[in-house]
């Protein structure tokens, strides 16, 4: 099953504007900010964004990201989606 995983924006890219760096369950990924940005990329460090096949999806607060990623442990679901989704291009 592929699902959204909840991360949050550590960094901006320096050399790509539509990219920036998530901290996913530990591990910081690259992924694609276009479709979050809303004109103001300088804004989205410390949000929590929801994140499918390197693209942040969409905005979450907070507390619904940690909701999610508890519930995703619960089911047994987050070692092995994040685990695909982060397929040799995190870093620790």
């Amino acid at each position: 099953m592929c699902i959204g995983i909840p991360g949050q924006i550590v960094a901006l890219h320096e050399q790509q504007p539509d990219h920036a760096w998530a901290d996913v369950c530990g591990l910081r990924r690259e992924v694609n900010i276009a479709l979050v940005c809303d004109g103001n990329r300088d804004a989205l460090p410390g949000s929590w964004v929801l994140i499918h096949v390197g693209f942040a999806l969409s905005k979450l607060d907070e507390q619904e990201a940690l909701e999610t990623l508890a519930a995703l442990n619960e089911m047994g679901e987050v070692e092995a989606d994040v685990a695909m989704f982060l397929a040799g291009e995190g870093e620790r």
